[in-house]
C-alpha cells in the first residue's frame, strides 16, 4: 500500500480510493514495510495498517517486515493483537532479526546479542498471544503471572512470516514461524537458492512444505519504454537502499508487460506462493497494470 509520503503529502482520500480499488481488483492483501530511521520518507507500518483496516472490509493487511529485534516484544504483541481485533482478523505479520548494520544503540539493543534477542522476543510475543497467564523467564525479558487481553482475533495468532536468507534464518523460520518472505533486495536466483535450502530444512524437520507458504517481494514497473522503466527503478531503489551503496536494478521486474510477465513467472517457478508487487513509481497506475497485464498471465 502507499506508504512513502513526505511531510504534508499524505492524502487520506487518495489512500482510501487506492485501497478500495485494490479490494475490487481482487488482490489478496496489501502490505507495509518498516523503516524507523532513515532519510527516505516512509510512514510507520502499524499506524498505516490500522488506518488501512478502517478503510477496507475484506483485504488482508500485513507488514513485511518488522525488525522485531529492535522492539519491546510485549508492546509489539499488544499493538498487533489490537490491530488484529480492529481488522476482524485480517492481519499478517512479517518478522526479521535485521542485520549487524542496524543502529542498535538507538534502540537500546546490543548488536552482539540481536539474534538471541530476536528469537526470545518472538517466543515472548507468542506467549502473550496464547497464554491466559503469562510467566516467562528469559535472558532479556521476564514476566510473572501477567495477562494480556484481548488475544488476537485469529487463533492462536496471525500468520507469522519470517525474513532473512541465511541458513540459520531459514531454520528459525521453520521453528518459529509459519512462512518465509523473500526480500525485495534479493534476485530471483538468490531467492531460488533460499527456497531450496528452506525445503531441505522442512524435509529434515518432517514439516509438510505444502503447509509452509513462501512469498517474495517483487519491485515492479510496467512500461513499454524499457529505458524509462529502468530509470524509474534504478533511481527509486538507489533512494530506498542508499545505505547499501550498490546498484539493485537487477532485483526488479520492469519494462514491457511481456517482460514483466516472464520475470514474475520466474519468481513463481522459483517457489513463490505469494507475490508482493511493490511499485516504485505511480502506485495506483502500476496496480492497475499489474492486475490487468501481469496477474491474468501468471495464474
Amino acid at each position: 500500500m502507499p506508504q512513502r509520503f513526505g511531510d504534508g503529502e499524505f492524502d487520506p482520500g487518495k489512500f482510501r480510493v487506492f485501497l478500495a480499488r485494490a479490494e475490487s481488483l481482487g488482490f489478496a492483501s496489501v502490505w507495509t514495510q518498516e523503516q524507523v530511521l532513515g532519510r527516505f520518507p516512509q510512514l510507520a507500518p502499524t499506524e498505516t495498517m490500522t488506518y488501512a483496516a478502517a478503510c477496507t472490509e475484506r483485504i488482508r493487511i500485513g507488514c513485511a517486515l518488522y525488525v522485531s529485534s529492535l522492539h519491546n516484544p510485549v508492546h509489539l504483541a499488544k499493538s498487533l493483537s489490537t490491530l488484529d481485533q480492529l481488522s476482524g482478523g485480517r492481519l499478517e505479520i512479517g518478522l526479521g532479526a535485521g542485520g549487524k548494520q542496524r543502529p542498535f544503540a538507538a534502540f537500546d539493543a546490543d548488536p552482539a546479542t540481536f539474534i538471541a534477542r530476536f528469537t526470545e522476543g518472538v517466543r515472548l510475543m507468542q506467549a502473550c498471544w496464547t497464554q491466559p497467564q503469562i510467566t516467562f523467564d528469559g535472558r532479556f525479558w521476564q514476566v510473572r503471572d501477567a495477562g494480556m487481553e484481548p488475544k488476537p482475533f485469529q487463533k492462536p495468532f496471525p500468520p507469522l512470516w519470517f525474513g532473512g536468507g541465511h541458513p540459520n534464518a531459514l531454520r528459525r523460520a521453520v521453528h518459529l514461524g509459519g512462512g518465509f518472505f523473500g526480500a525485495g533486495s534479493s534476485t530471483t536466483a538468490q531467492f531460488r537458492r533460499q527456497v531450496s535450502g528452506l525445503r531441505t530444512i522442512l524435509a529434515e524437520e518432517g514439516h509438510d512444505p505444502s503447509t509452509f507458504p513462501v512469498a517474495k517481494r517483487v519491485y515492479v514497473h510496467v512500461d513499454e519504454d524499457h529505458h524509462r522503466a529502468q530509470q524509474h527503478v534504478t533511481e527509486a531503489l538507489a533512494q530506498i537502499y542508499d545505505h547499501m551503496g550498490t546498484d539493485l536494478t537487477p532485483v526488479a521486474v520492469f519494462g514491457h508487460p511481456d517482460t514483466c510477465v516472464q520475470g514474475v513467472r520466474e519468481v513463481i517457478d522459483a517457489g513463490a506462493d505469494l507475490i508482493l508487487f511493490t511499485p516504485l513509481h505511480d502506485e495506483a497506475a502500476q496496480m492497475e497494470r499489474a492486475a490487468t497485464e501481469i496477474v491474468p498471465h501468471v495464474l
